[in-house]
């Protein structure tokens, strides 16, 4: 049983993927998606939102994602407002690239796959909208006068683009206030991811149907999505395939991350020290580092 929940302020920090061209990965995440690069030291690619750094992308794979394996289903990156969202949606557009704007009701988001094959999800926060759960084993959905919603219908982007001003530019970066808002993974067991996320790290459940959970601080609707959809038991990746290397868990203060370490410890997770924080494997081997925010 967990005994403590992580400290409220906790968040997700930059997600690490492996990618198989540097180039066209580099033009897809700053051109596509909007992030602005950051200095780095090695052959890593540092992108990000203001400076706050949120993609880390190795270009070193040697062929792209291998579908139906434990690991990344998307990272989600979380920004200010329907302008921005809009802004994204409408840039893709143009750029023809495939997507998928979705309205879960209190977001709106997103979906799309980088050139090889990495999920990624882009949102905005809309609670004036409506909520979506969990209830009888399945999602539900109601808008804010309590009608049921599907939670999966396309966006109204007429409404969308409505945020938009005249003078807006469709190639600004991401702006201040964009952070990742939360990570989606592929797992081989949502039971035994849920004994590490849960009764070891010390996420609270907000959900957990046949198949999926969600996991999250302070009551927030996730920061970690846990999915069997590429199978029960799914195997991680060969060695040399695009996908998930790593993603920060930030604690607000060294003592909420030395709680976070001590249950693991007593929990028997083995723990790496790495140069910015300590790093855990979890039951599906997707890796994690615990870091101070």
């Amino acid at each position: 049983m967990k005994t403590q929940s992580i400290a409220a302020k906790t968040g997700v920090g930059a997600v690490e993927l492996g990618v198989t061209d540097r180039d066209r990965a580099l033009g897809f995440y700053r051109d596509y998606i909007g992030l602005t690069p950051l200095a780095s030291m090695g052959s890593e690619i540092r992108l990000g939102a203001a400076g706050r750094e949120l993609v880390v992308l190795h270009p070193d794979a040697e062929r792209p994602v291998v579908p139906r394996r434990s690991g990344l289903y998307h990272l989600a990156i979380v920004v200010p407002d329907r302008r921005e969202l809009a802004r994204v949606i409408a840039r893709l557009a143009r750029l023809q690239w495939d997507q998928y704007p979705t309205d879960h009701v209190m977001t709106k988001a997103n979906y799309l796959w980088d050139p090889d094959g990495n999920g990624i999800e882009i949102y905005t926060e809309s609670p004036e909208d409506g909520t979506m759960g969990f209830a009888n084993g399945t999602f539900v959905a109601y808008d804010k006068n309590g009608n049921p919603r599907s939670g999966r219908d396309p966006i109204d982007l007429e409404e969308l683009f409505s945020h938009l001003r005249e003078d807006d530019r469709l190639d600004e970066s991401m702006p201040a206030g964009t952070k990742m808002g939360h990570i989606h993974l592929h797992v081989a067991d949502v039971e035994d991811a849920l004994r590490f996320y849960h009764n070891l790290v010390g996420f609270d459940v907000m959900g957990h149907v046949p198949g999926v959970g969600f996991v999250s601080a302070g009551g927030y609707h996730h920061h970690v999505g846990l999915n069997t959809w590429a199978g029960q038991g799914a195997q991680p990746a060969p060695p040399g395939s695009a996908g998930l290397r790593r993603y920060a868990i930030e604690l607000p203060t060294q003592r909420d991350l030395d709680d976070v370490i001590g249950r693991l410890e007593h929990g028997d997770v083995s723990l790496a020290e790495e140069a910015d924080g300590l790093a855990a494997t979890d039951p599906s081997a997707n890796r994690v580092l615990f870091r101070v925010a």
